[in-house]
């Protein structure tokens, strides 16, 4: 195998990677990533929870007192990723031979509403900096320059939406105003995370060429969220850090290096996430990726059932706290018994380590080793679409538990007919909406890295440079890198999704 040389050491140490840690990476290539074996899709009483209308209501009681009491509460914002992907089509036909959109197609979809966007005025604008004072969008697609005006869209020197954080676009329209993605986060903030004194804390993770672009639309935006909602914001930014960077090797899993001998490495994916989310100090953290947002308009269900998943993961977290309380003394039956339940019930976390044959002592202190671990909540939607990643009663790799999971399909051995089988019937999907509780009853922090598990993370095929590479990207920031922590998986509305992945998303009605 290919070693090190001083240069490379060196570099590892700059960017504070271990050689032992790039030692494992390239042995993950070689060997590859396991899949993970699953029981059975999650299911209404087979670890998805379908709250009824008192439940809600207890929820809904215990996140609001909660709130009033000064919670430690902050929403954690992946928004690192440019939105490139959102404009392809666009991308496409500016770059094809193409002059006028074929009819039907998303570019032809986008200009015939192009009126309907919230950046319109903006466009506007843009179109009469590029092409001359008296140039409009309407006068460019009356002369069939279609390529001008998608091109104002998302080339730099025009809205540049191509390179920008998806943050960043504007995606809705008010009578008096529009807002981004970023401030549709901070208004949703501010009316399901406002705690004692009106008081929101946010933090966005962001990459570092979009940083200071970060900073400016927050002191623009701020102030005027502030006095519409009546709160007081405390918004903070983090990069991922170089550390979590991963090898890049060749097909043959050698090591790549660019035209300099220099290591190529890339960024790990969002499972990298987990070591800026184990920086934050706060109880209770809401993960929730930055396109999924609303106007206000939209807003009832998504902030009813904010509550309804804050308040369950608070209701959790009280009973595993008092099962601890008593698990730590002298242990009967009676306690032993109910703690299992809970955790077999509520928590769908079936495990041998709990079998009623092993002594008491022991089955108690195993009872507090599952109790004491970070917890989630997780909405879940029902699918009506293709089946895929979502939540799955997966085995632990030493095959002695079962607990909820949320997956990807690339984690699913899908050679196996079961497996394929089991994918056919998956009910629900991932929304990524989730509620995190990361401290101990006595106040102190999770360490969440010890709760990664590190055979879930899988290989990609990319390319640099006109080269073919292998990339490896982290076990996923919701899915292997939170595999070790109790989880509740909840149905939530499809309402509450509302995910912009193409530019033409923002014309269905929940985003108008």
């Amino acid at each position: 195998m290919e070693k090190f040389t001083a240069a490379d050491l060196e570099q590892l140490k700059e960017k504070g990677i271990t050689e032992s840690a790039v030692e494992a990476q390239l042995e993950r290539f070689r060997t590859g990533f396991p899949y993970l074996r699953i029981q059975s899709p999650s299911a209404p009483g087979e670890g998805i929870l379908v709250p009824d209308a008192d439940l809600k209501e207890v929820c809904r009681e215990r996140w609001d007192g909660f709130l009033a009491d000064g919670g430690d509460v902050l929403k954690f914002v992946p928004a690192s990723g440019a939105a490139s992907r959102m404009f392809k089509a666009l991308f496409a036909f500016v770059n094809g031979t193409e002059e006028k959109p074929a009819e039907g197609s998303p570019v032809a979809q986008l200009i015939e509403k192009i009126a309907d966007f919230a950046f319109y005025n903006e466009l506007q604008a843009s179109v009469a900096r590029l092409y001359g004072e008296g140039s409009t969008v309407e006068s460019l697609i009356d002369a069939g320059r279609y390529k001008e005006l998608v091109a104002a869209i998302i080339q730099p020197d025009g809205l540049n939406y191509g390179q920008l954080p998806k943050a960043l676009l504007t995606f809705h329209r008010y009578a008096d105003s529009v807002r981004t993605a970023l401030e549709e986060q901070l208004a949703e903030g501010a009316q399901t995370a406002a705690s004692k004194g009106g008081k929101v804390r946010l933090h966005f993770t962001v990459s570092a060429n979009h940083r200071k672009l970060f900073e400016a639309k927050l002191a623009e935006a701020i102030p005027a969220m502030q006095k519409k909602f009546g709160v007081e914001y405390e918004v903070s930014l983090s990069e991922q850090k170089p550390s979590t960077d991963t090898i890049a090797v060749t097909p043959e899993n050698g090591l790549f290096r660019d035209d300099a001998g220099k290591l190529v490495f890339r960024p790990g994916g969002h499972g990298a996430l987990i070591e800026n989310l184990n920086d934050i100090d706060s109880t209770v953290v809401f993960v929730k990726n930055i396109d999924n947002v609303v106007p206000d308009t939209h807003r009832a269900s998504t902030v009813e059932y904010k509550k309804l998943l804050g308040g369950m993961l608070l209701l959790v977290h009280d009973m595993a706290a008092d099962f601890i309380a008593r698990l730590s003394v002298k242990p009967n039956v009676e306690t032993v018994e109910e703690a299992t339940d809970f955790v077999e019930g509520t928590l769908c976390y079936i495990s041998k380590d709990l079998d009623e044959a092993l002594p008491l002592a022991t089955r108690a202190e195993n009872l507090i080793k599952v109790l004491d671990r970070p917890f989630r909540v997780c909405g879940m939607v029902r699918n009506e679409g293709e089946p895929g990643g979502g939540p799955y009663n997966a085995f632990a790799s030493d095959g002695r538990s079962v607990a909820p999971q949320i997956l990807e399909s690339t984690q699913i051995d899908l050679s196996k007919s079961e497996n394929v089988e089991m994918m056919k019937n998956a009910g629900y999907f991932n929304p990524v909406d989730l509620v995190c509780y990361l401290k101990r009853a006595d106040g102190s922090r999770y360490d969440l890295r010890e709760y990664v598990d590190p055979a879930t993370g899988f290989i990609s095929e990319k390319s640099a440079g006109g080269r073919d590479l292998r990339a490896l990207e982290l076990p996923g920031l919701w899915n292997g890198a939170m595999s070790d922590w109790n989880t509740v998986f909840v149905e939530v509305p499809a309402s509450t999704f509302n995910p912009v992945k193409t530019v033409n998303d923002l014309l269905r009605p929940a985003h108008q």
